[in-house]
């Protein structure tokens, strides 16, 4: 099969497209620069922005599917960026497969989709999109969602996965944040009470993506559905956040901020970010101490019923092989502190 991996520089994406090659698929990947290991890799590498319709079409081109991983991801208080890349580019790759006959499409999506701001504890995909949201990214990784859901036709079969907090060696996101604020001694826990959260070991949410696209068809179960992916293993966010800090040999914290001055420390730097146009993102936003002082956690039975999905890296192995990455990293001159 030939597939086209979108933001195959990206965490995600670049573990699709080494296991992709290893699995003996062949493999174009669509960025906006240039990567040395991507481009000694056997894939083909098309440089383009998602919102040029033209590039993306062209990296579509003689395609059999479609991994959309690429995102404006972030907490940024302006709105272009997240809409350029988020929902024009996700309908740029759908008119992609219609213009290149790609059938199928699997898009990377976010449990955020359906966070409204309270708890979510053990439910599954029939929680409805929320009628409002506080930051650009669930909003538009929302309205891509239901592009990419409504495109699914008799000539296009698509499938949106919702995996939760990717992290593992090689993450660029999540675990340098960790690391770095614990180092500059700025992470706290928000909230009194420790809520429960699911998170992605990054080989398990590489074989989620997998599974949907050996199964997805026209006519197939999980054509137009969106499915929550997880480690399948809630945990207190100060076990695995001082799970991650262990495994790049750095000490527990246990301070904390309560939820409401969170929320209101958020507010007061989104609009400063906003009035004086600060660039980057804010260190604290109203949906982030949302999603901090919340449980998070799903059923993923639907997962495991129609696309035969099934961690199989737990949590306690991924951060044993997290720990070796970091002391690999150290080594290397790569640390994050």
């Amino acid at each position: 099969m030939k597939v086209l991996v979108t933001g195959g520089s990206g965490f995600l994406g670049k573990a699709l497209v080494f296991r992709l090659l290893a699995d003996g698929h062949q493999v174009v990947t669509f960025c906006r620069g240039r990567y040395e290991d991507l481009e000694r890799s056997n894939a083909l590498n098309v440089r383009g922005d998602l919102s040029d319709s033209v590039a993306v079409q062209r990296a579509a081109r003689g395609c059999d599917a479609i991994l959309h991983t690429a995102a404006k991801v972030g907490a940024e208080v302006r709105a272009d960026e997240f809409e350029q890349t988020n929902v024009i580019g996700t309908r740029n790759v759908i008119a992609a497969c219609h213009a290149e006959n790609v059938g199928r499409l699997v898009y990377t999506s976010t449990p955020s989709v359906v966070h409204a701001g309270g708890d979510i504890e053990g439910a599954d995909e029939s929680l409805p999109y929320p009628p409002s949201f506080h930051a650009h990214y669930p909003r538009t990784k929302a309205l891509a969602e239901q592009q990419v859901l409504a495109a699914n036709s008799e000539r296009l079969a698509t499938v949106s996965l919702r995996p939760h907090l990717i992290w593992g060696p090689g993450d660029t996101n999540l675990v340098p944040r960790i690391i770095a604020r614990a180092n500059a001694g700025r992470l706290r826990f928000v909230g009194k009470t420790p809520k429960l959260v699911d998170t992605t070991y990054i080989d398990n949410a590489v074989d989620a993506h997998l599974c949907a696209l050996r199964r997805i068809e026209v006519g197939a179960v999980c054509a137009g559905k969106a499915y929550f992916i997880a480690n399948g293993e809630p945990m207190l966010q100060t076990t695995i956040i001082n799970g991650i800090l262990e495994a790049g040999g750095l000490a527990p914290i246990d301070k904390h901020i309560s939820a409401g001055a969170a929320r209101v420390l958020g507010g007061i730097l989104e609009a400063a970010y906003w009035l004086f146009r600060i660039p980057g993102e804010p260190p604290m936003t109203r949906f982030l101490a949302e999603q901090l002082s919340t449980a998070h956690w799903y059923d993923l039975s639907a997962a495991t019923n129609d696309l035969k999905y099934r961690a199989q890296v737990d949590v306690q192995e991924g951060l044993r092989r997290l720990a070796i990455s970091l002391k690999s990293d150290v080594g290397s001159g790569l640390s994050n502190r």
